[in-house]
């Protein structure tokens, strides 16, 4: 198992090490494949090694640092992510959420429109479209239940977004023609109803912002979320370094020399 395959100055990769790096059962073809990738890399950071050896200067060489600043910052990483997972509780509260969104509203100023309501695309010939217009154009419970049992027969396409806000890009990106004056629409349009050779096309516009308004609280509450979330982890990380130090004040685990 010590037999050489491929040799770079006085280094030599055996047989035996290639094949500990193998994975177990692999087929013939792969087998061969991946030996010869393995020592195509092998070769490859063995001849790098050796300009490096050539070129670089004793100082630069000089590794250890680096090396043990390295050990250093991994395992302080991972033991506060082993701490993390023990001891964090990863807990948003919508409370938290509302209180700092109030703070910091003005930082979540719109890119783009924004929309609640509902989009149908249902073919031409599906019945009684006149009781679809009345339905998709309310809020009333019971209209509601109708739209959606009714789509869930017919539609080709049903969102129902009224308690959530969706781009309106996204909802305008469904229609055969698309809006082009955004604003416009939205400002002075509540209903859109168009169609193309096959298809009926209704829109409804229950609530809309426009970009440079404050997003809603309810559109941005994932990125509040992950915002509190990092906020939170870093606080406890903060507090665990502190409280190691103070415990070791305690227990003259750290002593200061005059």
């Amino acid at each position: 198992m010590s037999e050489p395959i491929v040799t770079v100055d006085n280094v030599s990769l055996t047989l035996g090490e290639l094949r500990r790096s193998m994975p177990d059962n692999l087929a013939p073809q792969d087998s061969v494949a991946m030996a010869e990738d393995y020592i195509s890399r092998w070769v490859r950071t063995k001849l790098m090694l050796r300009q490096a050896e050539i070129n670089l200067s004793a100082e630069e060489k000089d590794v250890e640092k680096l090396l043990e600043d390295y050990r250093t910052s991994l395992l302080v990483h991972l033991y506060q992510q082993k701490i993390l997972e023990q001891k964090h509780s990863p807990l948003v509260t919508s409370r938290e959420i509302e209180e700092y969104y109030l703070q910091m509203k003005d930082n979540f100023n719109l890119q783009e429109s924004i929309i609640q309501g509902v989009f149908i695309k249902v073919p031409k010939n599906a019945p009684n479209q006149d009781q679809l217009r009345r339905w998709y154009r309310s809020t009333d419970a019971e209209d509601l239940i109708n739209l959606e049992a009714y789509s869930f027969q017919y539609a080709r396409n049903y969102e129902q977004f009224i308690e959530n806000w969706v781009p309106f890009s996204r909802i305008n990106s469904y229609l055969p023609e698309p809006i082009l004056n955004e604003e416009r629409f939205l400002r002075w349009s509540r209903h859109h109803e168009t169609s193309d050779d096959d298809f009926n096309y209704y829109l409804a516009i229950h609530e809309y912002e426009l970009p440079g308004d404050t997003a809603p609280v309810k559109y941005v509450e994932e990125r509040l979320k992950a915002i509190l979330l990092n906020k939170k982890r870093i606080e406890f990380i903060q507090q665990l370094g502190q409280d190691l130090y103070e415990e070791a004040l305690r227990e003259k685990i750290v002593n200061f020399h005059k």
